[in-house]
């Protein structure tokens, strides 16, 4: 009787293990491009403050045409994106960030392509205002992530975007975005000003 006590002890100790590991399988963040890696915040921010920030909050944007950048910046500092012999035209908002940047070009990053995004780490954080940190991007934004030192520059899925965090942006990429989305898989892009 006692040995079959046990037996049943140990039947339900080894079927609570084997349901905490198919919990943790089917709960786990993916990661299926480098803002993944990135604060996925469970929206306890949210809970606390009422609503968090998001990338369209403030922003003026454009609907009639996908295959440009949603966002609409009517003042800033017009750059070049090279890579190769390619010179992609964007402009540069006036946030702490992005003045940081421009005093720094040009400036080389390695950027990598994931899923909606080519993405790189850059050696030194960009200073920012915590009023500019926001949650997701809008298709062609140029943003710098601060928890991981990321400069990104995010192609496509803004509307599933609100998930990532610790956004800031920096502008966005002038004219069509096949321009972004259609390089290698690994670049080396120079950031200068604009002639």
């Amino acid at each position: 009787m006692k040995l079959r006590k046990n037996l049943w002890l140990i039947a339900i100790l080894i079927f609570i293990i084997v349901l905490s590991g198919v919990v943790y399988v089917f709960t786990r963040p993916q990661k299926d491009s480098a803002i993944t890696n990135q604060n996925v915040v469970q929206n306890s921010s949210s809970k606390q403050s009422g609503k968090r920030k998001v990338a369209k909050d403030g922003a003026v944007m454009q609907t009639s045409n996908k295959n440009i950048a949603t966002r609409v910046i009517k003042n800033g500092t017009k750059i070049n994106i090279v890579v190769g012999d390619k010179k992609i035209p964007a402009t540069l908002n006036d946030s702490k960030s992005s003045k940081q940047l421009i005093s720094m070009l040009p400036y080389t990053v390695k950027v990598s392509r994931y899923t909606h995004d080519y993405c790189g780490v850059m050696n030194d954080p960009l200073r920012y205002d915590e009023k500019d940190v926001h949650y997701g991007w809008l298709n062609g934004d140029i943003d710098f992530a601060r928890d991981a030192n990321y400069f990104t520059i995010l192609f496509k899925d803004e509307d599933e975007s609100e998930q990532f965090g610790d956004q800031i942006n920096l502008g966005k990429v002038d004219g069509d975005l096949s321009q972004i989305s259609s390089l290698d898989s690994e670049v080396d892009m120079k950031i200068e000003l604009a002639k």
